[in-house]
């Protein structure tokens, strides 16, 4: 699969307006339209427009600038791209707005493809926001979450019409959903006022939608929260938004993962970082102490003549790699805790040793404030 900047011909630095460009001109090349029966050409024209999807959207782009392709989680797409269009006329229906830049308003450079598809639109896009503990990020878990959205209304199957009836062509339009006006030699193409660019004309709405063809739902998903994903990582679900539009595919719905602080632990990419207070004692004669992991406890050895700030550290009990591979270190600091008053027998054992090794300590009046 070919680098999204390179289909476009566009710098990884790139503003929107230059993306733009040159994916206006790359569509008009290869338009199924001026290139009939040209598969080259088709295949093109659809890579031109996977790229544009994610090089125009903010989040999208974001994502692959850090991960490339295996960012786009492989969902929809003609070559596993992130819009999961389906047909030609998807790319139509979400980049219609150039398409009649290009060919004028009403026709969305579809010829006679605009007629057939004149009510049927993508649903939007959805974006929810989930919240995981450290401890999912370590195996993955599926988790449930609900949201609201509109579904096609099952009473009238989405036409917006009594059951038993059917929408009928527009007979200002003729179905296209823009009627032209002729001034001299000029064409303005605008919407029709009758049908209001729907196409079709409903005399007998559907009770329970009213007309609308949609209805709201409360919707219950459960979905996979891979191991390895930080705060920010985005999954995307396709086809799980809204609901399309007499027939046009659903929208896409966008996860964004949120891992909570862990007041254990600091998090620095599959590196974990962890403190452990010990005794001046421990550190001078080394010990074995239980410290917790993200997911239990272990035994973690200090090895003697060890000092404040050492690190001790555990292979393989950090967090695994988004991508799979083994897992990062848990990386232990070790907090040197001296006592803040001393015994009188702590005092006389620690002169002996300073006396045993020659070291030169203050007098007995000045140390800790004790007086004999």
């Amino acid at each position: 699969m070919r680098d999204y900047y390179e289909v476009l011909g566009v710098s990884r630095t790139a503003d929107k307006d230059a993306i733009k460009k040159a994916y206006r001109q790359l569509a008009m090349k290869y338009h199924p339209d001026r290139n009939p029966g040209d598969k080259a050409a088709e295949d093109k024209f659809k890579e031109a427009a996977e790229a544009y999807d994610v090089l125009s959207h903010d989040e999208k782009r974001s994502q692959y600038d850090r991960f490339g392709h295996a960012g786009m989680n492989g969902f929809g797409g003609f070559g596993g791209g992130p819009q999961g269009f389906h047909d030609i006329n998807d790319i139509f229906s979400a980049f219609g707005d150039i398409f009649s830049d290009l060919f004028g308003p009403g026709m969305g450079g579809m010829g006679q493809r605009g007629r057939s598809r004149s009510r049927a639109r993508r649903g939007s896009d959805l974006r929810y926001r989930l919240e995981v503990e450290l401890k999912d990020v370590i195996s993955g878990t599926q988790r449930e979450i609900q949201f609201e959205t509109d579904d096609a209304c099952k009473t009238c199957s989405g036409s917006g019409a009594k059951p038993g009836t059917s929408p009928t062509t527009c007979l200002t339009c003729g179905g296209s959903g823009q009627v032209v006006r002729q001034q001299g030699f000029f064409a303005m193409s605008t919407t029709c006022p009758t049908c209001r660019g729907e196409g079709v004309m409903i005399k007998e709405m559907c009770p329970d939608c009213r007309g609308r063809g949609r209805k709201p739902v409360h919707r219950k998903l459960s979905i996979q929260v891979p191991a390895g994903v930080e705060t920010g990582t985005q999954l995307r679900l396709s086809g799980e938004g809204e609901a399309g539009y007499q027939g046009g595919p659903s929208g896409d719905l966008y996860v964004q993962l949120l891992v909570k602080d862990d007041p254990r632990f600091e998090r620095d990419g599959q590196t974990l970082h962890g403190e452990i207070h010990i005794s001046y004692l421990q550190a001078l004669l080394g010990t074995e102490v239980e410290v917790e992991t993200v997911t239990g406890s272990t035994k973690l050895e200090v090895r003697p003549g060890s000092h404040d700030g050492s690190e001790v550290r555990l292979h393989n009990e950090g967090v695994p790699a988004i991508r799979g591979g083994r897992r990062g270190d848990l990386v232990y600091h070790l907090k040197v805790e001296f006592p803040k008053k001393l015994t009188k027998k702590e005092e006389e054992l620690l002169r002996e040793i300073a006396n045993e090794t020659g070291v030169e300590v203050m007098a007995p009046a000045g140390f800790f404030g004790r007086r004999k």
